[in-house]
């Protein structure tokens, strides 16, 4: 894939509000109607073979909010809630160990957050352990993890190591002091700095850095200092999020709103312009879509152009087929029938746990209509193209016939450059990456009315 350049007129045309494909449906259509004991039997038809697993581990703890976070957190200084919240987990793992089937393998595993580097070391390791002694990890397994250099110590990292992982996260915003000061985000260069080499001394295969444009005080000049800044650092990925603005489900944000600085409209896009064209324009990184850059050879460009690509709610991934079990407050399961969500409040889901119960909260049963849906969805997110023939044969139906409104409503995206169509599929362009959330959206049969805003902004 060569350099891309962005046209702002066709941003300024498309960003809308939209799902990002984590789920389909999304989780916005999530009911707490369903019930533990109709789950139950799901899972027990789900465990009768060995399919593999994806684990992902919800840590909450920040020691401070970020104003323009949208993450389920608990911020607190208090390092003692750590012991009682890995303890928690335990717990909650030893009651959905025995109703997974002991074949199965973990191909995938992930600590999100907050921020897992809340975990003291002893912690890490503990909870590293406990999952080994209930699992049984692939040699090939998938470990990635989400740490904040601002509390991270190399010993975290040695202790993340002992747990199994090779990949690490990190959150990085903007490298302006100004605009880390704006956000209430203060981290000093050197700290991230510090913490790439330190992964890379002790053997993790890949480092990710995460950015955030759209953000209080951001220029050009000053984005272009931090993406210079960044890839002098060789991460091997790289995510550059718009900043979404949901006041409505993150009250904190409502700060970053009523403070000078924030972009406007039309400079927010200059720096969406800048990020892609700059990552893109020697060649040293790939526009996987969205918001994700990876190296060519890495697994996640690999695995797109061999069409082996995949998304789930860790975001894109090389592990097909595999289901996710999530454990800890707020954490959301998958398997190809259901999904369900645990209780989003610590104090509940603490109740929930140690009174011996699943802590569910609300979840969602996939029909067969859903299926067909979602497969189509995530090819056009992951594979970037539509093979006609060969979803027809996968998914059982006459695809061009029954899509034919949707293939039909295409008419404005190829106009426009973003997507290219003949008899035997459709393929996304180059430029139709930036608006694959639009693209996936013409497939979508539960969108949210226009005017409800559950949803961030598609770019």
């Amino acid at each position: 894939m060569s350099c891309l350049h962005v046209n702002l007129d066709l941003v300024r045309k498309y960003d809308v509000p939209g799902p990002r494909y984590t789920s389909y449906p999304p989780a916005t259509r999530f009911t707490e109607a369903i019930s533990w004991d109709s789950l139950r039997s799901c899972i027990e038809a789900n465990n009768r073979l060995e399919r593999p697993l994806s684990l992902y581990f919800h840590i909450p703890f920040c020691q401070a909010l970020c104003w323009f976070c949208g993450c389920t957190t608990v911020i607190t200084r208090n390092r003692d809630q750590p012991r009682a919240y890995v303890e928690l987990l335990r717990r909650e793992l030893a009651l959905m160990a025995p109703r997974l089937h002991p074949g199965r393998r973990v191909v995938q595993l992930h600590w999100g957050g907050g921020s897992p580097s809340f975990l003291p070391p002893t912690e890490i390791r503990r909870l590293g352990d406990i999952i080994r002694q209930q699992f049984t990890l692939a040699d090939d397994i998938e470990a990635g993890v989400e740490v904040d250099p601002r509390d991270l110590t190399r010993d975290h990292l040695a202790a993340f190591r002992e747990a199994g992982f090779n990949r690490v996260s990190m959150g990085v915003q903007d490298f302006d002091a100004r605009v880390q000061q704006a956000v209430h985000r203060l981290q000093p260069r050197e700290l991230t700095e510090r913490s790439v080499a330190w992964a890379r001394e002790l053997g993790f295969g890949s480092v990710n850095l995460d950015l955030i444009y759209g953000l209080p005080y951001q220029t050009l000049e000053s984005f272009e200092r931090t993406l210079d800044g960044v890839m002098a650092l060789n991460p091997d990925r790289l995510a550059v999020f718009s900043y979404a603005h949901v006041p409505w489900l993150k009250p904190a944000q409502k700060i970053l709103a009523r403070r000078p600085g924030l972009p406007a409209p039309e400079v927010k896009l200059q720096l969406l312009k800048l990020a892609v064209e700059k990552l893109t324009g020697d060649g040293r990184y790939v526009y996987i879509g969205m918001d994700h850059f990876a190296r060519p050879g890495d697994e996640l460009a690999v695995a797109q152009r061999q069409k082996k690509l995949q998304r789930n709610f860790q975001g894109y991934s090389t592990r097909a087929g595999a289901d996710i079990y999530a454990f800890g407050m707020s954490s959301i399961s998958q398997i190809p029938e259901a999904y369900w969500q645990n209780l989003k409040s610590l104090p509940a889901w603490q109740d929930a746990v140690q009174a011996g119960r699943v802590p569910l909260y609300r979840g969602y049963f996939v029909s067969q209509e859903d299926k067909i849906r979602r497969e189509t969805i995530m090819r056009v997110m992951c594979d970037l193209s539509l093979d006609y023939a060969a979803l027809s044969r996968s998914l059982g139906i006459p695809f061009q016939q029954h899509f034919a409104r949707e293939l039909a409503s295409l008419d404005d995206l190829e106009a426009d450059g973003l997507v290219r169509r003949t008899a035997a599929g459709l393929e996304v362009t180059d430029l139709g990456r930036l608006f694959i959330r639009n693209i996936a959206m013409r497939f979508d049969n539960q969108l949210t009315p226009p005017g409800e805003q559950r949803h961030s902004r598609t770019i």
